[in-house]
């Protein structure tokens, strides 16, 4: 099986991966979702609100060090084999443009066809409105990852009732027919920055297409023309100069030339060479393989220290989401004093703070929430004005409370005394996991100012 095969099972994986994600859920939460209009991050099936986004630089990170491992070890394999924008152009070029019209040839992707010709562009109109149509489906699935696939349904029954929604619909299936039928793949060579960084990322064991030079001969000398006939080519080199490594390639670069900014590891190239060279009964001039093992003839130094590091970073970062995610909290509770420091009630035997409460329902039932004081200080402040509430999923509550005491806290004359007063807040029906600890500043006033022993 070639590598051009290869290639589309891939993308057939990744683009069932893409349309499947959406839709898996873990106890009622995605697996994946970045919701603006809930303001969570759903992760692994478990909810993560604005407050605890602290976990996105994280995952960030993981995609582009992610990355960045793979190329240093396999090339741009990312561009050529999941590349959401290479994965788009083929299904456009090799399947609708190609299979399905017969308007190209897979094995030459320079040449245009002849668009003047009346069938042709009958055609292409064809391939544009079948292209429209998975664009839109494209961007619906984008947007799955940002407004559940059930609730995306819903505000389609009505789409005029949503219409950001809509619009982001429409635009980013209007850049991709833009981007897939036009732009082509030089987003791949302008516009992409990922292209522009490989050359720091590359070392003598990174795995790239890569021509023989040894066996095909330099086919590019300064000052001099490339050659194009065998008969120009030194006698006791391989190469047939038959150019099928250059028409074949996508992004229309010629291979022999060595490394290049352009190319996306689509391995295109290697394919056209082996065809090539199998009819002579050798092996392929162009090869995926390391600098090393082509260049150098050794072995292909897959654990070396950069693998190492990169392999370092990436369980780091893996540890830290783990460690973070697990000290989720599944309600929130911020907890806030008045301006007022402190009263003196009933002749100075009684002192009394007072805080405001926001809680904050983020599980996707109703839960009774209760509050009490914990710790050093519990049965000597006392919470008035508080009693146990519901609160339906996502919902807020503001509640503003008296913490009391009737017991002396402090000795001092000189000045005010700031005690930390530990809250917790728990969910009735489930105390040991729906449950929250909050400090509270209580002032405590000098003691000539209270008359309490």
């Amino acid at each position: 099986m070639n590598y051009r095969i290869k290639r589309y099972w891939a993308y057939v994986a990744a683009t069932l991966v893409a349309l499947i994600t959406p839709f898996i859920q873990i106890g009622g939460n995605q697996i994946f979702l970045l919701s603006f209009d809930k303001k969570q991050l759903h992760l692994l099936g478990i909810a993560f609100d604005m407050q605890e986004l602290y976990m996105m630089p994280f995952l960030l990170m993981l995609l582009f060090i992610g990355i960045f491992a793979v190329t240093a070890v396999g090339g741009r394999a990312w561009c050529g084999w999941a590349c959401p924008q290479t994965v788009f152009r083929v299904i456009y070029r090799d399947l609708i443009e190609t299979k399905l019209l017969g308007l190209r040839r897979i094995k030459n992707k320079q040449k245009e066809p002849d668009w003047s010709k009346p069938e042709n562009a009958s055609k292409r109109v064809v391939a544009i409105l079948l292209w429209t149509s998975l664009s839109l489906l494209a961007a619906a699935d984008f947007m799955w990852y940002f407004v559940p696939p059930a609730d995306f349904f819903a505000y389609m029954e009505n789409p005029m009732d949503h219409t950001i929604l809509l619009g982001m619909i429409l635009s980013i299936a209007a850049f991709l027919v833009y981007d897939v039928v036009w732009l082509k793949e030089d987003f791949c060579i302008y516009i992409c920055p990922y292209s522009r960084v490989q050359s720091v990322l590359y070392d003598d064991d990174t795995i790239q297409a890569i021509y023989s030079e040894k066996r095909g001969g330099k086919i590019y000398e300064e000052g001099e023309k490339v050659v194009f006939k065998q008969k120009d080519v030194p006698e006791g080199l391989d190469c047939t100069a038959c150019q099928s490594c250059v028409t074949v390639c996508p992004t229309g670069i010629d291979i022999r030339k060595g490394m290049q900014l352009e190319c996306i590891n689509c391995l295109e190239c290697v394919d056209a060479c082996t065809t090539v060279m199998g009819k002579l009964g050798k092996d392929s001039l162009v090869q995926w393989a390391s600098t090393n093992e082509v260049e150098k003839d050794t072995k292909t130094s897959f654990f070396r220290a950069k693998t190492y590091m990169y392999g370092t970073v990436l369980a780091l970062i893996f540890v830290m989401l783990f460690v973070m995610g697990g000290t989720k909290e599944y309600m929130l509770l911020n907890v806030n004093k008045t301006t007022q420091l402190y009263k003196i009630k009933d002749d100075g035997k009684r002192v009394i703070n007072n805080f405001v409460l926001l809680f904050q329902n983020t599980q996707k039932d109703t839960y009774t929430y209760n509050l009490e004081v914990v710790g050093e200080y519990a049965g000597k402040i006392d919470i008035k004005r508080f009693t146990p509430f519901k609160l339906s999923r996502g919902k807020l509550a503001k509640k503003v409370i008296r913490l009391s005491t009737t017991q002396k806290l402090s000795d001092s004359s000189a000045s005010s005394t700031p005690i930390t007063v530990m809250l917790k807040a728990y969910a009735i029906e489930k105390p040991e996991e729906i449950v929250v600890y909050r400090k509270a500043v209580f002032i405590y006033p000098r003691a000539d100012k209270v008359n309490i022993k």
